[in-house]
């Protein structure tokens, strides 16, 4: 394993033979490097990257691109002082290692470890740690305001945004605010043609015809009167992202202006690394453990079952309902690839739009679809939706149109944190009126479900997480659109299981049962409405438990508490979900374990409840094993 030389150097003992550069000990330091060994720094990070992301996972390709951004930014500005904002922030890990973190690099995206995202918790250096695209600018715009108020008329504001991220509507409101305010704001435009896909819309001409003069007869080429020079800001470039010297020169140009400026930085996303440079998906901008030479990840050990993921199968899914439909159309916020539309955009290009990073757009946009006689289905990360809220309820929903949202990576995600945990959807869903909520247990149903939604005439969604899909859950028998997976004959105990809750709920059953407790584990399919079979059921019951990876706030279980009080049935409702927190990043059964949601946690719950007990939801088993 390759050691830090030089600026990388910090925490280590001693540098390494043949090192470049002195041991420094923040941004200061990276400031005093003599010019001559800047290109060696560069080096040195890279090998560090490739290393410690192929080891433990994380967004590699975009962090390879900025190195030298990075490094020119410590250089000109004066971290904390000056704020330097990384919108969505996955590209921050050269950040973190100038700013004194390297050394934690082996624990990144662990449980405890250092964040994949900027995290105020961790350095002074770290300003926000929202990760959600296109709000870097609206930060910036804020400070500055600030800074101004309070008389730091010396302080600088830097906010590095992509041109992937720059095709979300939240950017340009902040770019108007920001160019017609005239304080010292310095935008950074790390164009690498891409975010996950190549960028899409009119903004790519823009800023093509500024790279490449005269290419784009209708757009003008003069860099002193362009898009942005138009709105108010001082443009500088384009400039090689990948010029060190160059950049710093720019940047410094940026500072002394103190006035709106852009700087266009033309970079490559993946450089130095021919694995991420080549890998025409995404370049490897999200990696989990692979090999420093490829970039692949090691075999999979062979198995009787091929494993399959939730996007996989739904994008399967999907493409055999297009081919069936001519009216089905997909929609997604420029993750084709992630959200499993790739290979319905393959087989019926024309009838599916990445819309860019713009989740508000994409929503209203399959509002005028459906309203053209079009049945759209948008498909975005579960976090992502939470921005398109006014629109899912007052563009779709209000007109009772029929539109379907797949939100994929539902629940907790993992390793990424507070801000993609998908933990929030069904509880801002459960209050669209008319909208049906599905929720699939596993593989096996998702497939129906989604040919049910799409069949609906009014406004539907669906939700699965991240990861490989169960198999095999068969249901003993239906009641209306309910299955019931499992019941001893004793109504004691009912166990709704939402979704991918269902084999934890199966195992605990199995445990109380050998207890002697009754136990029926009902799974709604449809979460919401709250069907009258589910209201049946629970009446018939003596206990009522629900198990949902979702917010407890406001989730599935409290809406079928408030409709069994509803319809005055008096059956005990106990909810079991994710507290009302932001969460950690870390290993998702940890996470769900630490919200009590192991089998052997709802088995306790279960107890409890009967003793009369409160319900802790925690970690907590009073002692049962694991």
């Amino acid at each position: 394993m390759p050691e830090l030389s030089g600026a990388l150097a910090d925490e280590q003992p001693t540098a390494p033979e043949g090192a470049h550069l002195a041991k420094p000990g923040g941004p200061h330091d990276v400031r005093a490097l003599p010019t001559g060994q800047l290109a060696a720094l560069a080096r040195d990070i890279r090998a560090f990257l490739i290393e410690k992301v192929c080891a433990s996972g994380g967004h590699l390709g975009p962090n390879l691109g900025v190195v030298e951004l990075t490094i020119a930014l410590h250089r000109v500005f004066d971290s904390p002082r000056d704020a330097i904002l990384f919108d969505t922030g996955h590209q921050a890990y050269v950040h973190k290692i100038l700013t004194g973190r390297a050394a934690d690099f082996d624990r990144l995206r662990q449980a405890g470890g250092l964040s994949g995202y900027p995290s105020r918790a961790e350095s002074v250096h770290d300003w926000s740690e929202n990760s959600h695209a296109s709000a870097s600018l609206s930060y910036a715009d804020g400070l500055a305001k600030a800074h101004e108020l309070r008389g730091d008329r010396d302080r600088s504001v830097v906010a590095v945004i992509g041109d992937g991220a720059m095709t979300g509507g939240m950017a340009w409101e902040a770019l108007n605010n920001i160019g017609a305010g005239g304080r010292p704001v310095v935008v950074v435009l790390n164009d690498n043609g891409r975010s996950y896909a190549p960028t899409t819309g009119a903004l790519t001409n823009q800023l093509h015809a500024l790279k490449h003069p005269g290419a784009h007869p209708a757009v003008p080429d003069r860099a002193d009167a362009n898009l942005f020079t138009q709105l108010g800001f001082s443009y500088l470039g384009p400039v090689d992202g990948h010029d060190t010297e160059a950049l710093q020169a720019v940047l410094e140009h940026a500072r002394i202006l103190r006035r709106p400026v852009l700087v266009h930085a033309v970079t490559v996303k993946g450089w130095g690394f021919g694995p991420a440079e080549d890998d025409e998906a995404d370049c490897l901008h999200a990696v989990g453990t692979v090999d420093t030479a490829t970039g692949r990840p090691a075999p999979a050990p062979a198995s009787g079952t091929p494993a399959v993921s939730w996007t996989g199968l739904f994008g399967q899914a999907l493409l055999e309902l297009a081919g069936e439909r001519e009216d089905l159309v997909a929609l997604t916020a420029s993750m084709l690839r992630p959200t499993g539309l790739y290979p319905m955009a393959v087989k019926y290009p024309e009838r599916v739009f990445d819309v860019g990073i713009a989740e508000q757009h994409a929503v209203t946009s399959a509002a005028g679809l459906a309203m053209g006689g079009f049945h759209p289905v948008v498909a975005l990360y579960s976090t992502f939706l939470t921005r398109a809220t006014d629109q899912v309820l007052m563009d779709v929903a209000l007109h009772g149109l029929p539109v379907t949202f797949v939100l994929d990576r539902a629940g907790v995600t993992g390793p990424d944190g507070a801000s993609h945990h998908g933990m929030w959807d069904a509880s801002l869903l459960g209050i669209v009126p008319g909208l049906r909520l599905a929720v699939p247990r596993d593989g096996g149903q998702l497939r129906p479900l989604l040919r049910e939604a799409t069949a609906h005439e009014g406004p539907t969604a669906l939700r699965f997480p991240k990861g490989t899909a169960e198999q095999g859950m068969e249901a003993v028998r239906r009641a209306g659109s309910v299955d019931v997976l499992a019941e001893s004959g004793v109504r004691d105990v009912l166990l709704v299981s939402y979704g991918p809750m269902a084999p934890r709920c199966l195992e605990a059953a199995n445990r109380l049962t050998g207890q002697g407790i009754g136990v029926t584990v009902a799974d709604p399919r449809w979460a919401i409405p709250v069907a009258p079979e589910l209201l049946d059921l629970s009446a018939r019951h003596r206990l009522v438990l629900t198990v949902e990876d979702n917010s407890r706030t406001g989730g599935l279980g409290s809406t079928l508490a408030q409709t069994l009080r509803d319809n005055a049935i008096t059956t005990p409702v106990h909810n079991l979900g994710l507290p009302r927190a932001f969460l950690p990043h870390g290993p998702r059964e940890q996470l769900l374990a630490d919200a009590g949601l192991t089998s052997a946690q709802i088995v306790c719950a279960v107890l409890r409840a009967r003793a009369g007990k409160p319900l802790q939801h925690t970690g907590t088993t009073d002692g049962i094993p694991q």
